[in-house]
């Protein structure tokens, strides 16, 4: 993904962090501030918040004028799940950190009428400005921390959208060991059927042929793949002919990434129908990848009738809206 933060003060937090190597997490900042003060009540929900296969994913990151926390549910009708992105190991920021200006009974109202709406709201947490294994912080805090934001602010789950390159290129283990660990703490605290946990790769992570050592996200899935609900995998970013077709999205990845197309990560021992299907919404959220609406509503036809069910998740609004899902779930799941 691309984070924007617009929070000052968060992005202060951030660098101090990033800057003092590694460090005890502390994710609610007290030197951050807000219009409205922080709740301290645990809201309460639903427990029926995880939406079956197909799932359509839209992440929200970017500042909109006018606009606190979610839109109105009218302009994301389609989706079924909403990310606010991100929260970071420092804290709060952008989207995030805008669910917790809203007061309690702002929140409670938006969740019921997006709950109508067949929508669950979850926080996406890291994102591209954060390293959470560079820097050395703990995971089983990291995720205490997270799984207490989702509680604190009444959510129905949590997104790891982990981007620690660095981490993951080293081919060492760490990245893998630290997401294993993360996923485990926050599904204790998190349980599995009550709130939901997905994962946001880089498709590439799949390619065992580019990790050998290591596995990447295949080890990941390996590891802890029952406790993760489903993988919002991002085929977009990683070179201007990657995933640019059906075929090439679906059935066969170029050799920069071999075996990264969705059923090649299927035939690579991943649940096929876990594998989300994510883009940009327009060719200005992504440096490439992108695939036209419409021609993506065919290579989701196309995946159906393969035995394909897992959905699409879209990088962002409000670039992406009702209009877009309507298209891309037109001809294979029709709203």
């Amino acid at each position: 993904m691309f984070g924007r933060l617009f929070t000052g003060l968060a992005v202060l937090s951030y660098l101090a962090t990033a800057l003092c190597g590694p460090l005890e997490v502390r994710m609610f900042d007290q030197n951050i501030t807000a219009p409205h003060p922080l709740p301290k009540k645990i809201g309460t929900r639903a427990t029926d918040a995880v939406p079956g296969a197909p799932r359509f994913v839209i992440y929200s990151d970017r500042f909109v004028p006018g606009l606190t926390g979610p839109p109105p549910v009218n302009e994301v009708e389609g989706f079924n799940v909403f990310a606010l992105s991100f929260l970071l190991v420092s804290g709060p920021a952008d989207k995030a950190i805008e669910w917790t200006w809203l007061s309690a009974d702002e929140r409670a109202t938006i969740k019921q009428q997006y709950a109508a709406a067949g929508i669950s709201i979850v926080v996406s947490v890291f994102g591209a400005t954060d390293a959470p294994t560079s820097i050395g912080a703990d995971p089983t805090t990291v995720a205490n921390n997270v799984a207490a934001f989702v509680r604190e602010f009444d959510l129905d789950g949590v997104d790891v959208d982990y981007e620690d390159f660095n981490a993951m290129n080293a081919q060492d283990g760490s990245a893998e060991e630290w997401l294993t660990t993360f996923t485990i703490a926050l599904r204790a605290q998190l349980p599995k059927g009550q709130f939901i946990l997905t994962h946001a790769p880089v498709a590439p992570w799949f390619s065992a042929a580019k990790f050998p050592g290591s596995g990447a996200y295949l080890t990941v899935d390996k590891n802890v793949g029952d406790l993760i609900d489903w993988y919002n995998v991002q085929f977009y970013n990683q070179g201007t002919t990657e995933y640019t077709t059906c075929d090439g999205l679906l059935t066969t990845s170029t050799s920069e990434w071999p075996n990264s197309a969705v059923f090649q990560i299927a035939a690579s021992g991943v649940d096929l129908n876990k594998i989300v299907i994510g883009k940009p919404a327009t060719t200005g959220d992504a440096n490439n990848g992108f695939i036209d609406p419409s021609t993506l509503a065919t290579c989701l036809q196309e995946a159906k009738t393969r035995g394909w069910n897992a959905g699409a998740m879209v990088w962002e609004f409000p670039d992406a809206t009702t209009s877009w899902i309507q298209t891309v779930r037109s001809l294979a799941f029709p709203i």
